[in-house]
């Protein structure tokens, strides 16, 4: 009788978030929409602003993510141990960044892209969803990092 509650998945891909480089992942994401939207307005064709921070916010969790299990040695106790669960259990570990995703992305895709309550959900969870797979094939990729504990 190994397993855990869904509850206690969450708060395990919280701890394995704490100390995730938040200031790197904020830059990344901010700089990214920038330029993505800059490159819009420079451009011949139209700028969209919408597209632009949906793309910076999912690269903002992305990099928070990625960030936060790539170093799994690192921090007290409690988040080395979050850490390597995370990188036992990449898909459940993600849903949290994407989860992320979905959340900050709705507000934006609700008051910039005029589609309405369920056409923006629609959009948000397909962000979230894009996330999920990005941010667990690369934490896939880095299980080899989690020792045995």
């Amino acid at each position: 009788m190994n397993e855990i509650s869904r509850r206690d998945e969450v708060s395990l891909s919280g701890a394995a978030l704490r100390g995730a480089p938040w200031k790197t992942a904020a830059i990344g994401g901010g700089a990214v929409a920038a330029a993505s939207w800059g490159m819009g307005v420079l451009l011949p064709g139209p700028a969209d602003l919408v597209w632009a921070l949906g793309l910076g916010i999912s690269l903002f969790a992305l990099i928070a993510a990625i960030g936060a299990v790539s170093k799994p040695d690192e921090g007290d106790r409690v988040t080395r141990q979050a850490r390597h669960w995370s990188l036992r259990h990449p898909w459940k570990f993600a849903l949290l960044p994407a989860g992320i995703t979905a959340v900050l992305d709705y507000p934006v895709q609700l008051v910039l892209d005029g589609e309405g309550v369920f056409g923006s959900a629609f959009q948000s969870l397909w962000h979230g969803l894009l996330v999920y797979i990005i941010a667990g094939i690369l934490t896939l990729t880095m299980k080899g990092r989690a020792r045995a504990e």
